[in-house]
């Protein structure tokens, strides 16, 4: 799992820090930041909560494509 640039993308495309994320699906910055750096995998609640928080589709953020 790699850096979640699409994630980063979305957040900073709201203007929206690190922190108005975390406390908006209830965790730590620490955590949006592992997630951000891929040193942390979510769990499927928190992708939908984020996805809704940031108004993505889980594909737009978390799946990869395959190339």
């Amino acid at each position: 799992m790699g850096k979640n640039l699409k994630l980063k993308a979305a957040r900073a495309a709201l203007d929206m820090s690190q922190q108005k994320l975390a406390e908006a699906v209830s965790v730590s910055r620490q955590t949006i930041n592992a997630i951000e750096n891929g040193d942390y995998n979510p769990t499927v609640n928190l992708c939908i909560a984020i996805c809704k928080t940031l108004g993505k589709t889980l594909d737009e953020l978390f799946w990869e494509s395959e190339e």
